[in-house]
This record gives C-alpha cells, sequence and structure tokens, in this order.
C-alpha cells in the first residue's frame, strides 16, 4: 500500500504551530484582556505571559515525546506509546470527529464573516454562510488535491498574518513612547479589576486568553510527513510557542501605545491602528484578519483531513483498508480527507444553529470551538502519567518535573474552559430567563461520540502491533 512521503521541512513545521495558534483572537483579546483587568496594564502583560507559559510547558513535554516515539500522527503515537492501542484509538477518534472539526468549522465561518465585512452582509446572513462554506471547500480541496501547496500556503499567511502584529508591536510601542501614551497606560487603571480585586483581574485575563492560545497540537498530525520528524517536530513546537507568545505580548504593548486604554476598552484595536497607520489602517488590519484566519483554517484542515487515517493506519476503526489509502498522485489520505470535510461540515451546521440563531438544539447550544478544551487537555493527563511511570531512561527533570508541571497546566486549562463556559445564557436561554449549562451538555455529546467510537473499534486482539 502507498504511503505518505516525507514531504515537509522545519519551516512548515513551525508555520503549522504559529499559524494555527494565531488566528483572529491575537487582534481582539486585548480589549476583553484590558477590560477583566480595569485597564491594567501590568496585570495584562502577565495574563498573556502566563497563559503563554503554560502552552510552552505543554508543548515542551511533547516536544520530550517527540524525540522518543515517531510513527504516524504525533499525539496519537504518544497516546499510543505511553497509554496503549486502544487510549491511541479514542484519542484520534475525538480529534478527528470533534477536536479538529469543531474548530475548522467555526474558523471558516470567521473567515466569511470578516470578508462580509467589507462588503456591509450581516454576520448571520445567507451571503455570509455560503461564502463560510466555500472557504471550507476550498480549504479541503487544497490539502486533498495539493498537500505540499497546503504547506506553502501555511507558510505565506503565516508570514502575513505577522506583519501587522510586528508592526504595531514596534511602531505602536515607539509611538507610545514619543506622545506619552504608553506611559500613561501603564501608570493608569481605567476601572476595577473583574471581581474588583487585582487576583480576580488577572485571572479574568487569564481565561480570555486561554483559547487564543489553543490548536499548536495541530503541528503534531503531520508527524508522518515530516522531514527527520525526532528533530524537527521538537523544534517546531519550541520555536513556534515561543514565537506566539513573543508576537502577543509585544503587539498588546504596541496597540496600548495607539491609544488610551478607556479608549481600548471601548472601542477595541481597530481604534489603535487606526490612530498611528491613518484611516486606511481599519481596512488593512480587516484584511490581515482575513488571511489570518484563512491561515488557521488551513492548518486546522490538516490535522482534520488526517483524523481517520490515523486510525486506520493501525487498522483500527471503520473500514481501515477504506481510510488507509493514500493517493499515488497526490501522496494525499483522500477518503480521511473525505471525511474530515464532511464531520467539518455537520459541525458548520451545528455551529450555525447554535450560535448564530436563536438555538436550534435547546439545552445542546454551545460552543463548538472552545468548549473541546476541556477534554482535550483532560486526554493528555493520562499520558504524562504514564510517561512519568514507564520512562525509566529519562532524567528527572523530564521524566518527572516536567510532565508533573505540564499535568499542572492541562487541569488550568480544564477549569479556565469550564468557568468561562460552565453556566452561560445562550440565546435561547435569555428569552425565557433560563441558564443552560453547555460544559455538561458538551461532555453528553462527547459520550455519545465516544459510545459510537466503540462500536466501530475493533477488538484489541485484531489490531495490528
Amino acid at each position: 500500500m502507498e504511503k505518505l512521503t516525507k514531504k515537509y521541512g522545519l519551516v512548515t513545521a513551525i508555520c503549522m504551530v504559529v499559524g494555527t495558534v494565531i488566528g483572529s483572537g491575537v487582534f481582539f483579546k486585548a480589549q476583553n484582556v484590558l477590560t477583566a483587568t480595569g485597564g491594567n496594564m501590568p496585570l495584562g502583560i502577565a495574563a498573556w505571559v502566563i497563559t503563554g507559559l503554560l502552552m510552552i510547558i505543554c508543548s515542551l513535554q511533547f516536544a520530550v515525546m517527540a524525540t522518543k516515539y515517531e510513527k504516524v500522527s504525533g499525539v496519537v503515537d504518544y497516546a499510543e506509546a505511553t497509554c496503549g492501542k486502544s487510549y491511541a484509538y479514542y484519542l484520534a477518534w475525538f480529534m478527528v470527529n470533534i477536536y479538529y472539526p469543531g474548530m475548522t468549522s467555526v474558523l471558516a465561518w470567521v473567515s466569511a464573516r470578516y470578508l462580509g465585512v467589507l462588503f456591509g452582509w450581516s454576520m448571520v446572513g445567507p451571503e455570509v454562510m455560503a461564502l463560510a462554506g466555500f472557504f471550507l471547500i476550498a480549504s479541503y480541496t487544497m490539502n486533498a488535491l495539493s498537500p505540499k501547496l497546503a504547506g506553502k500556503f501555511q507558510i505565506s499567511a503565516t508570514v502575513i498574518k505577522l506583519i501587522p502584529i510586528t508592526l504595531m508591536a514596534i511602531v505602536g510601542t515607539v509611538v507610545g513612547l514619543a506622545n506619552g501614551t504608553l506611559t500613561n497606560n501603564f501608570t493608569t487603571v481605567v476601572t476595577e479589576a473583574v471581581g474588583g480585586t487585582a487576583s480576580s483581574g488577572l485571572f479574568a485575563a487569564i481565561v480570555a486568553t486561554v483559547f487564543a492560545y489553543e490548536g499548536w497540537i495541530v503541528a503534531t498530525s503531520i508527524n508522518a510527513e515530516l522531514k527527520n520528524p525526532k528533530k524537527n517536530l521538537p523544534l517546531a513546537l519550541i520555536i513556534g510557542s515561543l514565537i506566539v507568545v513573543s508576537a502577543y505580548v509585544l503587539y498588546f504593548i504596541g496597540v496600548a501605545g495607539g491609544a488610551s486604554n478607556a479608549v481600548l476598552i471601548s472601542e477595541g484595536a481597530t481604534t489603535a491602528f487606526t490612530n498611528i497607520f491613518g484611516g486606511i489602517g481599519g481596512t488593512i488590519l480587516n484584511i490581515c484578519i482575513i488571511v489570518s484566519c484563512l491561515g488557521t483554517l488551513n492548518g486546522l484542515m490538516v490535522g482534520a483531513t488526517r483524523g481517520m487515517y490515523a486510525i486506520a493506519a493501525r487498522n483500527d476503526g471503520p473500514r481501515p483498508e477504506t481510510f488507509a489509502q493514500v493517493d499515488k498522485a497526490t501522496n494525499m489520505t483522500t477518503n480521511s480527507s473525505i471525511w474530515g470535510l464532511f464531520v467539518c461540515a455537520l459541525w458548520l451546521v451545528y455551529f450555525y444553529g447554535a450560535n448564530l440563531t436563536n438555538g436550534w438544539f435547546g439545552v445542546f447550544n454551545f460552543d463548538s470551538s472552545e468548549l473541546p478544551i476541556i477534554t482535550i487537555y483532560a486526554m493528555y493527563i493520562p499520558m504524562f502519567i504514564v510517561w512519568m511511570k514507564k520512562e525509566k531512561d529519562m532524567s528527572v527533570l523530564t521524566r518527572f518535573i516536567l510532565p508533573f508541571i505540564s499535568i499542572i497546566a492541562c487541569l488550568f486549562m480544564v477549569f479556565a474552559a469550564v468557568y468561562a463556559h460552565g453556566i452561560t445564557p445562550y440565546i435561547a436561554a435569555k428569552a425565557n430567563g433560563a441558564f443552560s449549562f453547555p460544559v455538561l451538555f458538551y461532555l453528553i455529546i462527547f459520550a455519545i461520540v465516544m459510545i459510537v467510537g466503540a462500536i466501530f473499534k475493533k477488538p484489541t486482539n485484531k489490531v495490528n502491533e
């Protein structure tokens, strides 16, 4: 049977990390962070740094695993090596049917939404939804027909999205220091922080930044197609994570040089761009956001199109002989890609019905792009625990200290997601004054999907070793 070839280098892998994490959030989370801290700039910077460190810690742990394990699909390989084939199967099943498509579908809509803004379309109108479907299909087509082109697009989109971030970081800081705006923002607090205390405001700001850092694990999905993966994947995870954290922090500081904290809290980062780069600044920013979102969409689609292949390559799941097929002409997992597109389309319909209408699904309306964080980080924890038990040839740092800190980071990510979405009034609930508990109902959907996965799972003794 045809196998995936080593077609990607270190630069593509780094761009997978950076390009998948940095989407639209970096351009607008500054407003959320400042609102949470009451305009306290040092607290805001601390929030970006702390959450970034959590991502770096987890990426370091996976980087260590990447130097030891290599098979088909990064994180699924690590799950198999630590917790066994069954655990790896369920992790892969969750990622291909919930995690990847949930985020991918939302990014298709977000990309369409910001393009729609240029034409004055309603973000819940038919034009935006049609465009979202087109972006989803276009991203799938590029990945299915030319994975090398998809890799080049990922590099290009990453470079383009870093241009406005870098410009704002440098020019905003210089201008802000020159006119005193930055100094004033660092020494002035606009209002009380959320909860009335610095600690509660810091925590609320950290929660606001958690979702801006999500998506880095997608880079491990190209493990089988990465040249020298035991060297390049760890480097990509570490370098990419450091670039993301640096970009977020420096951009946040630069934005503070473009407008007062009070203005940023009320009007957002677009005002800072307009103040510094003139009237066309907002339009340029919007175009860069579109490219940024499309780059993130492409990175997520890379993971979504390879999900079923990661299962089938282990001779498990539904019709492994079908989903393990690799096209001879494109060297792409064609049938796995079709399944990935199909599930992404399902989640796009769900996202529209649950979040952009009066709520088609009653109590089962939840944010399909953010709540899967709860289960993905929870599923990392057993892997880290087993690593500490079995990897006796590793140093104390890499065997105990790093995975232990990674477990704490994962627990915090789970808690932050529950805190942010635990009890939330959704559109349908607002109409009658009722409250829903989206975390609980997300977990019910998660359980149903995993039960379906159990039905298709092959008995352990029939799975290839």
